[in-house]
């Protein structure tokens, strides 16, 4: 079973997608998702779907769109019935939104750890998995709203990892254009400024690099009243002084196999050395490009 909820819901079983129903037997599932493998109480979920306008009934109409999700699922145990309430079942694996966190989480990972290659396949990979809107049908439901949000917000956060990660690989020229979009789109995320910035200017494009800061400095103030945080004001200091810190630094191998604590032969005796030589090793790895105070 492979429930997706990182665009419109969908279940996808055996014999390919699940048919749901109408939207309050998909809002029960959703319910369940979002409280997967605890139990939730039937009048729980009937306050989820109708809020102030519950109907007198509502706690058996949820248990009718229950009874409706067991067949379409064909598994009688993915919902169990326990003195609590409904317990959809989920395995590892079975959420999209679970793997993408996984993925982000990894990608994370291999670019703190000097893999910007490798970052970029992993965060790629992650934000395919994406389909549209996150729970797209019930954007308007106030139980999924949070979700909805926290999903969202992930997606971002994912996107300016890959593409630190694809700056640190010195894919600077072929990220310009997406980042004009995503600045277009999301005006104030400091974020993107900072990196279309580096993109243009690493691509010989000063001049452009400033006029960004230019244009995020106005939204952000028309928009917010504020002005650019910290990180912002200091890439654009580094632009006009054309600071060494903003060009591409080398990115080394990985931590050589015979230092690897994980794969290397032991060496009886010579443990102090190695964590010498490792902490030598990672002291070189590449800092961000990111100018510091």
């Amino acid at each position: 079973m492979e429930f997706r909820i990182l665009g419109p819901l969908e279940v996808h079983g055996e014999n390919g997608a699940v048919a749901l129903g109408p939207i309050k037997p998909r809002a029960v599932l959703a319910v369940l998702l979002l409280h997967r493998n605890q139990p939730v109480s039937a009048q729980r979920i009937a306050a989820e779907l109708w809020g102030d306008e519950e109907p007198a009934d509502a706690t058996k109409t949820v248990q009718v769109y229950v009874s409706r999700l067991r067949k379409a699922l064909g598994d009688p145990e993915a919902i169990a019935t326990t003195p609590a309430g409904y317990r959809l079942r989920v395995r590892p694996q079975e959420l999209d939104a679970e793997r993408f966190e996984r993925s982000l989480e990894a990608g994370r990972s291999a670019l703190g750890a000097g893999r910007p290659e490798q970052a970029a396949a992993v965060l790629g990979e992650a934000l395919a998995l994406w389909r549209g809107p996150p729970l797209a049908e019930l954007e308007f439901e106030a139980f999924a709203q949070p979700e909805i949000a926290r999903l969202s917000e992930q997606r971002l956060a994912a996107l300016e990892a890959r593409i630190d990660a694809n700056l640190a690989a010195g894919r600077h020229a072929t990220l310009i254009s997406e980042l004009q979009q995503l600045l277009t789109e999301h005006p104030t995320r400091e974020r993107f400024a900072a990196q279309l910035m580096l993109a243009l200017y690493r691509s010989g494009r000063q001049t452009d690099a400033l006029a960004v800061y230019r244009d995020a400095r106005r939204d952000l103030v028309e928009t917010a009243g504020i002005e650019p945080g910290p990180e912002l004001q200091r890439l654009h200091e580094a632009v006009l002084k054309q600071d060494a810190s903003l060009e591409l630094r080398p990115v080394t191998g990985d931590l050589p196999h015979e230092l690897d604590p994980a794969g290397a032969p032991r060496l009886v005796g010579r443990g102090p050395d190695l964590l010498s030589l490792r902490e030598h090793w990672h002291a070189t790895r590449p800092a961000p490009s990111w100018p510091r105070r």
